[in-house]
């Protein structure tokens, strides 16, 4: 049974943190449980549910809202992503080494990433409204969906509030790349860096366990069409209906085989 005792941990040497075991277990532990959930719930989507596989598309049903909201969503998510990129995964000393200072830093992650993250929460708020709102759709609408929308919000909208509490704090908020980043990337190496998570903010906490959360259930949702890219599509060959012969046939006129040829001979 675990004990919620104070474990000692280290940011920085010679500058010792008291860490409960609570954080051990969210940020040094949680994150590799989510990884496996991922994989593993991936792998078995695709063995035993290859034809569930799939956004299960209501575009017949309605197109109006969905010509709006579709792209609004899946294109604001696309810069969320590469914001989350960019500010996780390269270290701040290299922005710093080719000129990038901090402040300039911080206003467009401020500036694209509201953008960014209010054009996402728009569109998936007109998902959810089209979705209630026109009744084959609603009625196509599973337990499965709508735990998954109501999770997938939340990460927008604890995402959303972490930049709009920057920029009300001005330059006396929270610099995640010295805290969240580094725990981040720590993870590859599989040598958590648990003082520097549990050094953020709450509404960072809060951010991070509901996107971990929204992996979980990934797998087990529509959401699973995003790990399919249709790039065969790019590289497939054409369709050949039949031969070009040097010599034009009739429309109705057999077409023989070698093998045939041949053998009539």
């Amino acid at each position: 049974m675990v004990s919620f005792e104070t474990l000692p941990f280290e940011t920085q040497p010679g500058a010792a943190v008291e860490l409960s075991a609570l954080d051990a277990v969210l940020w040094g532990v949680l994150p590799y449980v989510m990884v496996v959930v991922l994989v593993g719930g991936l792998v078995w989507r695709y063995k035993y549910d290859q034809f569930g596989w799939t956004t299960r598309s209501s575009q017949l049903y309605e197109s109006k809202l969905l010509r709006i909201a579709s792209p609004l969503f899946h294109f604001g998510l696309l810069a969320v992503i590469a914001g989350h990129f960019f500010g996780l995964v390269i270290p701040m000393a290299w922005t710093q080494a080719v000129g990038m200072s901090q402040d300039f830093y911080h206003f467009n992650a401020l500036f694209v990433g509201g953008i960014a993250g209010v054009g996402t929460l728009g569109g998936i708020i007109l998902l959810i409204y089209r979705r209630r709102t026109t009744g084959p759709v609603f009625m196509a609408t599973t337990t499965n969906d709508k735990t998954m929308y109501v999770v997938l919000t939340a990460a927008i909208v604890f995402g959303l509030w972490t930049t709009l509490a920057s920029v009300f704090e001005g330059e006396h908020g929270h610099n995640y790349r010295e805290t969240v980043a580094p725990w981040f990337r720590s993870l590859f190496v599989l040598q958590p860096d648990i003082a520097a998570m549990a050094a953020a903010p709450f509404s960072f906490h809060l951010h991070t366990l509901v996107g971990m959360a929204l992996f979980v259930i990934w797998p087990f949702t529509r959401l699973v069409h995003a790990f399919t890219a249709p790039l065969h599509y790019l590289f497939r060959p054409y369709i050949v209906y039949r031969s070009r012969d040097a010599v034009t046939r009739r429309g109705w006129a057999p077409v023989g085989t070698r093998d045939r040829d041949t053998r009539n001979r």
